[in-house]
């Protein structure tokens, strides 16, 4: 195993550890990239589908756009919930769920709306309760692992967070999920997975998470927090480190193949260490 991940393995063994999943976690079982849901968008409204597939933010406007147009984002949620529909056969035969599955963390934040990761708990037969709203976190109780859908969930469109205006309402970070959020991850480890770091929502949520810890005196205390990613970035490296997030990167130039070879080391170390 290789000796930067020998602290993560031994905090997720302790179940001090979040993970924080993103949409690479659900291409890795064959739902639709962010470019389909654009083309999707496009075709619908009439428009030119191009003119959107350059940045993250032309998207978000585009589905502020779609619900302007639309009346509301139902249709889309509709049509995300049908195409984005994974069936319990490929999540169970998805090694990558497998793996977390079995690391059994008692916390999982996604920004994804489908529901593998639920499917994933259910069809091994584990524990789990789903956090999308302030009843949710009002109930949740017991040692089930925690799965939070941080940008909603396909059964409440008003949870779902895919407009550009619901990205502004999030970035003041005071909603009841954002306050779980900062109570969760000021005690814990944070690993991310899935992630290409260029999600602004995300990267602002590091930042401010490191600002806290560095008002508060105590900045020598705040656990540790990791971020994989399929290939070495120079730049992202020293970025994180400037918010007390260690990069991990991977060794397989397919990033689906990165991600589980790195699932795979980190299960072999939690396992060995637990014999």
């Amino acid at each position: 195993m290789r000796a930067e991940l020998s602290e993560l393995v031994r905090i997720i063994r302790e179940r001090r550890a979040i993970l924080f999943a993103g949409a690479g976690l659900s291409m890795s079982v064959g739902l639709p990239s962010w470019r389909q849901l654009i083309e999707h968008m496009g075709e619908d409204l009439g428009l030119d589908a191009k003119a959107f597939l350059n940045t993250q933010s032309s998207y978000q406007a585009l589905a502020e756009y779609y619900r302007l147009q639309k009346g509301s984002i139902g249709p889309l949620r509709s049509w995300m919930d049908r195409n984005w529909n994974v069936s319990d056969e490929k999540v169970r035969a998805s090694r990558i769920h497998e793996i977390i599955v079995s690391l059994n963390f008692p916390i999982i934040y996604t920004t994804n709306y489908d529901a593998n990761l639920e499917t994933a708990y259910r069809v091994h037969g584990r524990d789990y309760v789903k956090i999308v709203n302030t009843r949710d976190i009002a109930n949740a109780n017991g040692c089930a692992t925690q799965i939070v859908k941080f940008h909603g969930d396909f059964e409440d469109d008003q949870s779902l967070v895919i407009a550009e205006s619901d990205y502004f309402d999030r970035l003041s970070f005071s909603s009841p999920l954002d306050v779980k959020l900062w109570a969760d991850a000021l005690g814990r480890t944070i690993l991310f997975i899935g992630y290409s770091m260029s999600d602004m929502n995300i990267r602002l949520l590091l930042h401010k998470l490191a600002h806290i810890w560095r008002v508060s005196g105590h900045e020598r205390d705040r656990p540790a927090s990791f971020v994989f990613m399929p290939y070495p970035s120079q730049v992202q490296k020293v970025v994180l480190a400037r918010w007390g997030v260690e990069l991990i990167a991977g060794n397989e130039e397919n990033p689906e193949h990165a991600l589980l070879a790195f699932l795979e080391e980190l299960q072999r170390g939690v396992l060995e260490g637990a014999e």
